[in-house]
């Protein structure tokens, strides 16, 4: 499997950036993981929206699917998983795209999609994507601290996480994790390699990388554009 990240910004995006996007490949089959702002223009240079398999929304905030309202008029039909609310902007998609339940998972193409529940003000999944050889990312899109996570994640090949938080600006309240519980995530699900996300545009990346390493040393931060093997 390959991983291209299209857009690691929340809840807007940087200049030249893009919200929270990304592009994985195994095959013949392509999934396009949340669409945010700015995320349909960097897809056109990989591949054309209509050859994609699915799109799978890890939940309805707009910085992770508000470029599907141009997808309407650019290719409407795709399977897009997703969850059931808020049905307001459920209803913004549902007569243009096929779409399907995240939370039941599916076959997409070559891959296979599980999905666990996340922690955040609105219904949020975390998707795991396995290949034929037992390969596996996994994506915990938007959460805070939630038990099952780690479970879901055991393991995998990759884990890609929200991890836009220092440590000093973490709280139970907040709806995202730390760079470092990100990090302390991997570590106890035995990820092979962690790639952490959604940043804020002018954020820390100094502090976030040194916090994240000192609960797993190899961690990694999102890039526009960079790619990784799984």
């Amino acid at each position: 499997m390959k991983l291209t990240v299209l857009g690691c910004n929340g809840p807007y995006p940087a200049p030249g950036g893009a919200c929270s996007g990304y592009f994985l490949q195994e095959g013949d089959t392509g999934v396009l993981l949340d669409c945010g702002a700015g995320v349909l223009a960097q897809l056109e240079k990989h591949m054309p929206p209509q050859n994609l398999t699915a799109i799978v929304l890890s939940h309805l905030h707009y910085d992770h699917m508000s470029d599907m309202l141009p997808l309407i008029y650019r290719c409407p039909g795709l399977p897009v998983y997703l969850p059931g609310a808020p049905a307001a902007v459920r209803t913004l998609l549902e007569n243009a795209f096929e779409l399907h339940d995240i939370a039941q998972g599916g076959q997409i193409g070559c891959l296979r999609m599980t999905a666990c529940p996340g922690r955040h003000p609105v219904p949020a999944y975390a998707a795991r994507f396995e290949n034929g050889d037992g390969r596996a990312l996994v994506y915990t899109g938007d959460t805070n601290t939630c038990p099952a996570l780690a479970d879901f994640a055991k393991d995998c090949d990759l884990l890609l996480a929200d991890g836009c938080f220092a440590r000093a600006q973490w709280s139970a309240e907040k709806p995202h994790l730390s760079a470092f519980l990100a990090a302390e995530m991997a570590a106890q699900a035995g990820a092979k390699a962690l790639l952490l996300t959604h940043f804020t545009p002018g954020y820390d990346a100094d502090t976030l990388l040194r916090e994240a390493r000192l609960a797993y040393p190899a961690a990694q931060l999102a890039q526009m554009s960079l790619t990784v093997e799984v």
